[in-house]
């Protein structure tokens, strides 16, 4: 089974640790294009058009699935993505995982980009899921920058300034980025919640990495021999993780494997 993986930089690590815990076997292509980071100021005609790079760059490698791990990407190129590349190559978008967290009943805050926090597309999510449920949207300028330059300073000064915006009686928090599952715990403690029960976060790598193996027939197997291999493109060429990468366990847990050849 070969998975591949989408996103404009090292957001996508976070769904990729995912599927290498569940099939250790699983040979895995990371592509990306950190050079035209960030794509959330783009346009979404730019954002569509370096998506279907990216994507293309994958599907040469014939991957029998695409995650796009990124929220950006899936928000503006799904269907874009999904008219070139399927039904030959099944593709899975990455949707803020709003329904989960407004189940607990609230309140929940919703960390994401600025370009995405108060979009049409969040808004419709909130409408959909969390009808009658208060949320409270926190965007998070610079956040995804710094975890993707592993800037410690400015990770933990973003971090700050959104908690500072979220209210002290929430009992979840959204992660809509896929850069912030990264540095999740340190938003946990960041944000204390109301007292009564632990933060919840939510993330989406976790159901995206699932969806990818029903998506191909498969089913977790993380007692599989951990032979999988691993392809790094970036900007279209064969490389390896980019030493930020590295600064997380996800980075540290897929570079502790044999690199396809």
């Amino acid at each position: 089974m070969k998975i591949a993986l989408m996103d404009s930089g090292i957001g996508l690590l976070a769904a990729a640790a995912v599927v290498r815990r569940l099939r250790p076997d699983a040979e895995l292509v990371l592509s990306s294009d950190p050079g035209s980071m960030p794509w959330g100021p783009r346009t979404p005609q730019d954002v569509t058009a370096r998506a279907l790079a990216v994507a293309e760059a994958a599907a040469a490698h014939r991957p029998d699935a695409l995650i796009v791990a990124c929220n950006t990407a899936s928000v503006h190129a799904l269907p874009a993505l999904r008219a070139r590349l399927e039904p030959g190559v099944p593709v899975i978008g990455t949707v803020p995982a709003i329904k989960p967290a407004a189940a607990g009943g609230g309140p929940v805050a919703i960390w994401a980009t600025p370009a995405t926090t108060g979009s049409p597309y969040q808004r419709g999510l909130i409408r959909e899921f969390a009808a009658g449920v208060t949320v409270t949207e926190v965007p998070c300028p610079g956040l995804a920058d710094a975890v993707e330059h592993a800037d410690e300073a400015a990770v933990d000064a973003a971090i700050a300034a959104a908690a500072v915006r979220t209210p002290d009686d929430v009992k979840a928090v959204v992660l809509g980025c896929t850069h912030y599952e990264l540095v999740a715990e340190r938003i946990r403690a960041a944000v204390r919640g109301n007292g009564s029960a632990p933060l919840v976060l939510h993330g989406s790598a976790g159901a995206v990495a699932a969806q990818a193996l029903r998506r191909t027939g498969q089913a977790p197997a993380p007692e599989a021999p951990a032979r999988g291999t691993l392809t790094v493109l970036l900007g279209g060429q064969e490389g390896v993780l980019p030493a930020t990468a590295l600064t997380y366990e996800e980075g540290r847990l897929l570079q502790a494997v044999t690199p396809a050849r």
